[in-house]
């Protein structure tokens, strides 16, 4: 059986601090929908939702922090089944299953949100920063595996590469796949397939 995964408690906010962060991801979200992505920016932000650009700024640093806030509000629910759903995305299948299992959920994730995730990545370098819960989560799967010869903690920051939003949406946005032949929906499966496989490759080491 898997081993459990904490994904931490969120820092305690006051309750203003938390209304404001509610109506700022509301308000970015009617922005979005009904203008698109490009629309969104620090000053419209302030304006549209009554608050000042100070307030703005202090939350989410810059117009790719907006995005990124968004892309982790909208995860939280794909939390919820890492920690406590069916297996095999939740706990008490087997890590192998439960890699390609978090794999897929990913991809269709990032599919889903394609536009917030692509973004939110603003290049900035990522030193200092804690690794992102991808990388958490896939090292807990890894370790429980413990394949042979392998360093676990590259291993699985690799595999976290695999997923993660600037390769995606490099991928969907680009001509690397032939994007002009194919819809989203099949491309989230060419993404699923080669997930599968590069999984249950990598942990053939493991058998």
């Amino acid at each position: 059986m898997s081993t459990p995964l904490t994904w931490g408690t969120p820092h305690p906010e006051r309750a203003d601090a938390a209304r404001n962060r509610q109506l700022l991801l509301t308000t970015a979200r009617a922005l979005i929908a009904a203008d698109g992505p490009d629309c969104l920016t620090m000053d419209r932000l302030a304006e549209r939702s009554g608050l000042g650009k100070g307030t703005v700024f202090r939350r989410f640093g810059t117009r790719a922090g907006i995005f990124q806030a968004l892309l982790d509000d909208n995860e939280r629910a794909l939390q919820q089944e890492i920690l406590s759903g069916a297996p095999p995305l939740g706990p008490g299948a087997p890590p192998v299953d439960r890699l390609v299992a978090y794999g897929s959920a990913r991809i269709h994730f990032l599919a889903e949100n394609h536009e917030i995730a692509r973004s939110a990545i603003d290049g900035r370098p990522t030193n200092g920063r804690r690794p992102p819960l991808s990388q958490i989560h896939i090292r807990v799967l890894l370790r429980e595996l413990d394949p042979p010869g392998a360093d676990v903690d590259l291993l699985a920051g690799q595999l976290t590469s695999a997923l993660e939003g600037p390769l995606l949406s490099q991928l969907f946005d680009g001509p690397e796949l032939g994007q002009a032949e194919l819809d989203r929906s099949e491309l989230t499966a060419r993404f699923e397939a080669g997930w599968r496989y590069l999984v249950e490759r990598v942990c053939t080491l493991a058998a």
